[in-house]
């Protein structure tokens, strides 16, 4: 596995702790359907979380939460759509993205609750 992939697993798993330390259910860890892929899918009571998670080794070229493009966020959305219907799931919904940067004694973690609404287009 390459460096850059060793490091993005990492990341989802201390995300997924960190979450899980703050009440949430994690639903689902790299989902996939096809082309579509969500990071983490998580549950806190009534509210269902779509979580793009985002690890750097340092800020260098900017901080993780940076990355995500518009046209990222079209395909999670989209992809949040589908594992709705998929699960026939009636819940409100968020999109959080964790943003991780490592350290030698383990991630900074930020999470960044409601960081973007879905397009309207």
């Amino acid at each position: 596995m390459a460096e850059h992939n060793r490091l993005g697993a990492s990341g989802e798993k201390a995300a997924c702790e960190y979450l899980q330390g703050k009440g949430y259910t994690i639903r689902e860890m790299n989902w996939r359907s096809g082309k579509l892929e969500l990071d983490i899918v998580a549950q806190k009571g009534t509210v269902l979380v779509f979580i793009e998670v985002k690890t750097r080794q340092n800020n260098q070229y900017g901080f993780p939460e940076e990355a995500i493009t518009p046209a990222k966020i079209r395909r999670i959305v989209y992809a949040a759509d589908a594992y709705i219907r998929m699960h026939n799931l009636s819940l409100d919904v968020r999109f959080d993205v964790m943003s991780l940067l490592q350290r030698p004694d383990g991630y900074e973690i930020e999470q960044i609750e409601d960081a973007f609404f879905p397009p309207l287009n």
